[in-house]
Formats: C-alpha cells, structure tokens, sequence
C-alpha cells in the first residue's frame, strides 16, 4: 500500500534522506532539522502526491489517509504527553503547507487547531494563563474561519477594532482574559450569522476541514499567479504538516521571530530579522504590530528604542546564534528560519534556503566560496541568471535633489518612480497601459500578488523587514520600502497623507528600497556599478561556458553597452532599424515608390553614406570581433505613410501625386506581411537593396580597419531563406559586392556569409543550405511562429490561458519550445554539420537571454548566443551554468 503520511520528531524520521519532491521544501527540512537534533515540536507530513489526488478524486481523499493521520497524531500525542482533544491537557496543532520550493504567503496555513469551548478551559488551567488561553481560541476561530470557512476576514478584524477602542485600548497586548472570552463569543456568533452554523467543536472535523484548505489553497489565484511569476509546474502540488503548537504568546518569557542566517537585502555575513514579545507568527510577518531587532547592531543601527532579542532574551538568543550556525553549516546557503520560545525554551518551526535580492545572492555565493563552505562552481550555480536583471539597471542619483515625504524600512533594494495607485486591481490595469505605478498599502496580502508584480515598485504603511510586502518584493526584485509608519492610507479614497502633506493617485512618487526613504515626484537615475562580487562570479563564469554570447545590438549606444556587459561580438544588427530614422526614411520611401531599377539605385545611393556610416559606428566598438549583419528583413510596406498628412507629406517629397502615392502603398499591401515579400524575398527581386547593403558593410569593416588596425569579421546574414537557391543568389550578391570594394580598397577583409534559419523548411533542408552557406543563426521568433502557427504579436492574448492549462509549460515566445521548435533546431544543426562541419551556429531570437533556452542551447552544442545588451550577463551566467549541469 502506498505510504502518504511521514513521521518527524521525538528520535523518529520517516522521511529518510528528506526528499522535497515527495516531503515538500518544510516537511523535508522539519525532518533534517529534527534528524540533526535541533529542538523541533513534533509532527507528520502528508506528502505532495495526495495533493494531485485530492484534485483527480474531486477534492476528497484517499481512503487510506484517515488511518495514516491517525497514526500521525497518535506520534505527536507520545512525544508530547498531551491528547487532541482532551478536555484537560489538550495537544494544540498548526496545518500548514509546504511545496517543493518557496511560495512564501502563497498558500494557507491554520494555528492553534484543537481548541473548542471545553480545551480552551483546560489550556488556561494548564498553562496558569487564562488570557494566553482565550487568546489562543481567538486567533484560532479568527484564522479557520476566513482560511477554512471562507468567511469575511474584514468582520473579524472589525470586532477585534471595536472591542479595543470601546476598552480604550491601542494595542492587542491590553486585552485581557475576560476581554479575549467576551470576544470570543462575538466571533462565534459572527461564525453563524456569516456561515449558516455553528462553529465547529469536534477538534476531528478541524483538523480535516484544515487539510483540505491547505490542499485547496494550492489552486487559490495568488498561488496560481505566483506559479506562473516563478515558473513552478502546476503538477508538483504541495505537501501538508502537521506539527505540535509551541506558543510565543504565554507573556514576557515567549517570543516568535523570522531571521535569516545572513542579510538577504546585502549578502553581508550578519544574522538578520525580527521577533515579537508574547506573540503568534503572523503578528510578525502579517505586520499586526511592529517588530524587534534581533541583534543589538541592528537596532543601534536603526536608532531604535525597544530591546533586540539579543538583549531582552540573552539565553534563548545564544542557543539561536549557535543553531544558526549549525544550519548554515549543515544546509550549506543562507537559511530563512521561523522560530519561537515557549517560556524560555527555543524551539525551530521552520528552515528552507532564503529569498534574497540578486546583489545579495552574489556576495553570499562568491563568500561562501572563499570560506570553503561551497567551491566555486556551486557559488556558479547558486545565483538565478534571471535574477541579474536587478543590478542591470539604474539606480537613484544621490546627487539629485529629493523631496523627502517620509522614511520606512528598507525592504526590498533597488529604485523606482511611478504613479500612485491603492489597490492591485488599478495597479495591472494600469501597468498595463503602459504606465510605471508605485504600489502603496498599509499592508499587502497574497491576494495582492498580481499588482506587485504590476508594480515598478511597493510602498506600505505597516510590516517589518520580513512582512508579506518584503518577502514576495525581494523574490521578485521589486524595491520595496515598508513600515513607513508616518503614512495614513485611505485607499477607498484614492489618497495618503504624511502630517499635513497628501499624496493622489496618479501623482509620482519615488521610492529608495535601499534606504527607505520615499519621495514626491521622479528622481533621475544613473548607471549601476558591475564589480566587486558581480565581477568576480562573472569570471569564474567565464572560466566554465562554453557557449561564446553576443548582443542583438544596432547602436553604437547598445554595442557599447552590451561590450561593458562581456558581450563577445555581434550575433544580430538589425538593418532595418536604421532605416527608420527620420533623416532618411524619404529616401527609403523614394526607393520603394520607384518604378524602376534606376530610380531605385538613384535612391539606394543617397542611403549608402548613411548605412555605411552606420557600420563603421558599430565596427570601431567591436573591432576585432564578429557582427552578424541582417540584411534588409521586414515588408516594405512597414516603411509607407499611415497618416493622411503624412502621405502629402511624402508625395511632395518623392515628385509624386498623393493619388499615385496612395495607389502603390495599396500595390504593397499585403493581408500576411510577416509571411509575405519580405526577407531574402525582396532581396531576390530587388538585389539592388541587398548590394547597396553589402558595399556599405564592407566599406565601413575597410573603414575601421585601416583606422584601428582590427577589422570587425562581417557575418553577412540573408533572412527568411527556404531553399538553398536563393541563399545561392543572395550570396552571389554579396560576394560581387565584397569583391569590389576590396578592389577598390586595396585590401581584403575576412567575412562569412551564411543565413537565418527561421523557417521550418529550411531547418528540415539545413543539409542542402549549408552547401551555400557558412553560418546559421536561428531566429527563433520567427522560427516560433512559424512552427507553432501563433503570431508573436497577437499570441499574448491566449497564451497566459494555454500556460495556465498545461499546454505550454511556458510561454514560447519566452522560453524555447523544446519539443517542436528544439526539434527543429536540432535536425538542422545535425544535418548543416553533417554537410560543414566547421559550420557556425548561433541562436539570435530573443530566447538568447532565456536561461532555460540556453541550456538547450548547450546541450545540442551551438557555439553561440546572442541576447539584448542587459541580458548579455544573464547569458553568460546561464552558459556558465549549462556547461556545469552537462557535466
């Protein structure tokens, strides 16, 4: 029979080796924790494949389970001596998830289970403390019922308001014993006015109604959303535990608090987090009240008053610093851990790998190396590529002025300006029309998942460093400040206000998540500094990829900024765009509205100056190195007027009348120009446009060449070839071309002509192709579309439905389809090598930047890849990393 149920705790380990695919991420390491002797309360794990079951039997459960959880619950009443649902010595649990990887506020979880109105009697006899009791039974009626019930969480959090203000209190900690009991009864009735019956009393019917939320929760939108943000299969589900209650709210001797082992904002080698006095878990990262150092440098730091648990808990804090330590060691990264002390004893709720900013997973990866905790190719791997993408853009001048409204904490790293706006709804609709907005809360929730990630940046009023707010920000590079405690949000009215100042929505606010401070309006930003720890992973890097990476680039600014990135060459300029420029597009439009080859080549000789000045720009930043040069690709259509004013505009230009001009943009007009008379197309019917081109490359690499004594190699690539008959044409033009340039010149230059595989045909017709050309680029943008039939431009409006389904497990314009287009990409690399083998190959679409497509890349053994100047990092890291894996 097949095993669900796993055991940790009090010398027992059913978990073995800790597996997170089977135990989930906490349960595996509850396990760990327990089998290395930490203090863990006992508990079970049920494993994650009941959750795939749960869903395909309809949301119910295998019938083996009910005994297996028996089982489990018997073990924890051992270890603790006490008994689920004894009316005088109750045993209290928490149900809570745990997949294989941190979804941190993601899924759901349910404290103090077991307590009914007979086992909170007894709770406050055997703990002597009637107001921690009654408490207890609040916070649990509180929580089943808006995680479990599903009832208005606002209701509950409205009663608890008033009950304060009516005694005149302003803090929880003022209730008392009877005041918890009056409340108590108020949230019961609450329950039955809002749910139709009784609050449930048989701790058994708690216990499986809790499962069955946590399993649920798996599908909740925001653990969906977080899914999709985070690339996490659908399938994997998450795993339930089920472990014995410590309490942190039994008075001035309990504690709770999260900390990390290093500083997940900086990487410095410092513990890091916050504890609250006489308090549950979710006060602290729920940002309920306002959390404690944990260190004395920290809050001395902070210029705060109330104790660190360093000072106020000396004992409990020692034994803590000594497990970090042990973690750290044992775990061998940075760990998050959740932790409370039960009247003076410490106990670990929870370990895992922790959430940190790309800056410092950096510094924590390349000084675990140099402490000999990991080498340098686990310092290699540790690092998420994607996660680059945080220190590659600017940051706030410190120079510039800064209008001051308030100061938080610093969550999240990192700057941002953008309009305000108070809810996440407005935030995506926003963000997606374009606009950069500023997230600002009094406290967000896992249901404000979506706006987050809308949001250039988070701003709220209440939370410490390890709140909801700052977690998912720092996970998602966002910056974040939080706890800015000044502010009095009015999201209702679309308004917040810092003493007598207000902010709208819609105003510009800027925010520092590396200092705390927010501003009014934007503040200008300058360029990132890439050394120290990047530099060096960056090396190290470098000293393992095979793969080369090149830059999509067609700027003397891109190129040279993709240089300063490690770029190592051109692998796609994109000549078109510089057609578009305003100087010149009358010529391109003479050329296109001409009625013969001579009034074209009259037009084209007014466009070679510009080209080739264009190239020797780009040659002289990559002298030296090889630049792939696409020759002319999209519809000439796309270079035609639109506007009615800019058609007279254009005829008075061109000597035409607007009648004659409209007349040939309607010739050109085609209903599919993406699979029209474009690419090599043109150049086969007007060859003329693709010589003009190749003189102006071969002027300009001579240019550069005599000027710097390195000429650039010139990789000449015809597009959209389908057969090798007309790579054959395009390439007789090019080498006329090239020909006699070097003969006017006097010199030669070194140069290639090869092609854009882009099509299906020409993938599976690769062998016949490669006998005409000496390189292939992959273009897998168009390669996409047209193996999938999805246009690129229109695709976003079905394709997150398709992710959300299973049929893609990305988007494939995102990351590489591996099975269709991969396919594709691997026959022609097989069959042009197996014609040339010292053939070229690059990929040249934007999946040269996607860390998933360039493993494929390295395991089906291109030489190159070629991404967008900020992603040239991102690539060298991930090429690091493939060459690692295929190990």
């Amino acid at each position: 029979m097949t095993r669900y149920v796993y055991r940790f705790g009090g010398d027992v380990s059913d978990g073995g080796q800790g597996d997170k695919n089977l135990l989930g991420g906490k349960g595996a390491n509850l396990d760990g924790m327990a089998s290395i002797g930490l203090p863990v309360p006992p508990g079970f794990t049920i494993s994650t494949p009941v959750c795939a079951l749960y869903y395909d039997n309809g949301e119910s459960f295998p019938d083996s389970l009910k005994a297996e959880v028996a089982t489990g619950i018997t073990h924890i009443e051992s270890v603790t001596g006490k008994a689920f649902g004894d009316a005088a010595d109750p045993l209290l649990v928490s149900v809570r998830s745990g997949a294989r990887v941190s979804m941190p506020g993601m899924m759901d979880t349910v404290l103090n289970l077991g307590l009914n109105d007979a086992t909170v009697v007894g709770l406050a006899d055997t703990s002597g403390d009637a107001r921690f009791a009654w408490d207890s039974y609040r916070r649990f009626i509180q929580m089943y019922s808006d995680v479990v019930l599903e009832l208005d969480h606002g209701r509950f959090e409205e009663a608890l308001e008033i009950a304060k203000e009516d005694r005149g209190y302003s803090l929880d900690t003022e209730m008392t014993a009877d005041d918890w009991r009056k409340l108590v009864e108020e949230y019961k009735a609450l329950v039955q006015e809002l749910w139709g019956k009784p609050f449930p009393q048989d701790v058994h019917d708690q216990l499986w109604g809790a499962i069955g939320a946590v399993f649920g929760s798996w599908q909740s939108e925001r653990a969906k959303v977080y899914r999709r943000l985070n690339d996490i299969p659908g399938d994997w589900g998450t795993a339930v535990n089920v472990q014995a209650m410590v309490f942190g709210n039994m008075g001035d001797t309990s504690a709770t608090g999260v900390a990390f082992t290093r500083d997940p904002a900086t990487g410095e080698n410092a513990y890091y987090g916050e504890f609250l006095i006489n308090a549950q878990g979710e006060d602290v990262v729920a940002g309920i009240r306002t959390p404690q150092y944990l260190t004395r440098a920290a809050r001395e730091k902070a210029g705060a008053k109330p104790l660190s648990m360093e000072e106020a808990m000396p004992e409990a804090y020692a034994e803590l610093a000594r497990v970090f330590d042990q973690l750290e060691r044992h775990y061998r990264d940075m760990q998050d851990i959740e932790f409370t002390v039960e009247r003076g004893k410490l106990w670990m709720l929870q370990t895992r790998s922790g959430k940190r900013t790309a800056k410092a997973a950096l510094k924590i990866a390349v000084d675990m190396a140099n402490e000999g905790l990991i080498n340098r190719d686990e310092a290699i791997l540790r690092v998420d590529p994607s996660a680059l993408d945080q220190l590659l853009h600017p940051t706030l001048d410190p120079n510039a002025p800064r209008d001051v409204l308030t100061k938080g904490l610093p969550a999240s790293p990192g700057a941002a300006s953008g309009i305000a706006v108070f809810d996440s709804d407005t935030a995506e609709k926003r963000a997606a029309a374009g606009e950069a907005v500023i997230l600002v809360r009094v406290e967000t929730s896992p249901e404000d998942i979506h706006g987050m990630h809308a949001a250039k940046g988070i701003l709220t009023a209440r939370g410490g460093m390890t709140s909801h707010a700052a977690v998912v920000a720092r996970g998602m590079g966002r910056p974040c400040v939080s706890g800015a405690g000044t502010l009095s949000i009015k999201a209702s009215e679309g308004v917040m206000r810092i003493g007598t100042r207000e902010v709208r929505e819609g105003e510009v606010l800027t925010i520092d998540g590396s200092t705390g401070e927010v501003m009014l309006g934007a503040v200008p930003t300058i360029q990132p500094e890439l050394a120290g720890d990047f530099g060096t992973l960056m090396v190290w890097a470098d000293e393992v990829r095979r793969l080369k990476v090149r830059t999509n680039a067609e700027t003397p600014l891109d190129c040279r900024t993709a240089r300063e990135f490690g770029a190592e060459g051109i692998g796609l300029c994109r000549t078109e765009h510089m057609f578009f420029d305003a100087a010149r597009i009358t010529a391109v439009r003479q050329m296109i509205l001409a009625s013969d080859e001579a009034g074209r080549r009259a037009a084209l000789d007014k466009l070679l100056p510009e080209q080739r000045a264009d190239f020797i720009e780009i040659f002289e930043v990559m002298a030296g190195l090889p630049c792939t040069i696409r020759l002319l690709d999209p519809p000439l259509h796309e270079f035609l007027p639109h506007e009615e004013s800019e058609f007279e505009e254009v005829a008075k230009a061109a000597g035409l009348d607007v009648e004659t001009l409209r007349r040939r943009a309607a010739e050109l007009h085609e209903f599919n120009p993406m699979l029209g008379h474009r690419g090599c197309r043109l150049g086969v019917t007007y060859p003329e446009i693709y010589e003009m081109q190749a003189r102006a490359i071969f002027e300009a690499a001579c240019v550069v060449a005599e000027k710097s004594g390195a000429a650039p190699v010139p990789e000449v690539m015809i597009p959209l070839v389908g057969t090798k008959r007309e790579l054959e044409l395009m390439k007789t033009v090019v080498d006329r071309a090239a020909q006699a340039v070097f003969a006017e010149r006097g010199r030669t230059i070194d140069y290639l002509v090869g092609t854009m595989i882009e099509l299906p045909r020409a993938a599976l017709r690769a062998g016949e192709i490669a006998e005409a050309g000496a390189f292939f680029s992959f273009g897998t943008n168009d390669l996409t579309q047209t193996t999938l039939g999805v246009s690129r431009d229109d695709a976003g409006r079905f394709l997150t439905t398709y992710v959300e389904k299973g049929i893609y497990a990305r988007d494939p314009f995102v990351s590489l389809d591996v099975e269709g287009v991969g396919e594709l990409i691997s026959i022609a690399a097989e069959r042009g090598r197996a014609t040339r083998p010292d053939i070229k190959l690059g990929i040249c679409g934007e999946h040269g930047g996607d860390p998933a497509s360039i493993a494929f890349c390295e395991q089906t053994g291109l030489d190159y890849v070629s991404a967008s100047p900020y992603r040239v990092p991102i690539a060298r890291l991930a090429a690091a990393q493939a060459a690692l894996r295929a190990r």
